[in-house]
């Protein structure tokens, strides 16, 4: 008994401030009324059209009817210009994995370079060109 009563008084006290935040937020944008409704018919010009000059746009052309020269030209200046950006897109991550590509091949010659000199270094025998062939006691 002592649950359904915890839940009676928690759905109240819910729908009581769900109510108290309702009244609040209400009141916080105000209300004008006048001034509301010809902003939003002048909103409503911007996006609508009058209702002859949808029809008419509708009727222009049908799904079946060809294209005139210009949407095709159109479309395909777009298809040309979306071709063209990809293009460069991928010519930069082409040319910026190289670059890294290359720095890393640099880098690595450059480790094996010094790890071949201290090698030579220090197995050097005194006697020139200092290479393992020339070495007496192998």
């Amino acid at each position: 008994m002592a649950w359904r009563q915890l839940l009676l008084v928690s759905c109240l006290s819910a729908a009581v401030f769900l109510s108290m935040l309702r009244e609040g937020t209400s009141a916080s944008v105000g209300t004008r009324q006048g001034a509301g409704q010809e902003a939003q018919e002048g909103v409503e010009q911007k996006i609508f059209m009058q209702e002859s000059d949808a029809s008419n746009f509708l009727k222009k052309r049908s799904k079946r009817s060809s294209k005139s020269q210009d949407e095709v030209n159109a479309e395909n200046r777009q298809k040309l210009w979306a071709d063209e950006l990809r293009k460069e897109y991928y010519e930069e991550q082409r040319n910026e994995y190289e670059n890294f590509v290359e720095e890393q091949n640099d880098e690595q010659e450059e480790r094996s370079r010094e790890a071949i000199e201290q090698w030579r270094q220090w197995h050097y025998d005194g006697l020139y060109p200092p290479y393992l062939y020339n070495r007496h006691h192998i």
